[in-house]
């Protein structure tokens, strides 16, 4: 079902200035940059030396617009599946408070919460760069 934490989104108030601190002065490097249409752009960074869980540095303001109900006070934890329609079926029958799956062009995914209320992601990612973290 869930086979890895991929992401924390670290949502911050200037994406440049986040990618600059995490870069120059962490040793981070990016990991993958992609302008996401007009007003969005989706940056990763992660360790100069790992290949694992990456930040996201996600635009706060863009996602109180886009989910009002997202905290965006503390990071977001986004894991990943090979296969959502299972992973969705597979918790919706253990009980566990789920989402709709929206379908996006860069992955399939839902949110999902556990016995105190808090909220994650699960992402099936459709883009082959996504879950290597080649896109740049």
């Amino acid at each position: 079902m869930i086979h890895a934490i991929s992401k924390i989104t670290l949502y911050v108030n200037n994406q440049e200035e986040a990618k600059a601190f995490w870069t120059e002065k962490a040793g981070f490097e990016v990991r993958a940059e992609e302008q996401m249409g007009p007003d969005m752009k989706w940056i990763e960074v992660g360790p100069a030396q790992g290949d694992g869980t990456v930040f996201v540095l996600y635009d706060k303001k863009l996602m109180e617009a886009q989910n009002p109900k997202v905290n965006v006070g503390h990071p977001s934890v986004m894991m990943s599946t090979d296969n959502i329609e299972e992973a969705y079926k597979e918790l919706l029958e253990k009980g566990v408070s789920v989402g709709e799956i929206k379908r996006m062009p860069y992955g399939n995914m839902f949110q999902f919460e556990d016995m105190d209320g808090n909220q994650f992601l699960l992402r099936e990612d459709t883009m082959s760069g996504w879950r290597t973290g080649i896109i740049s």
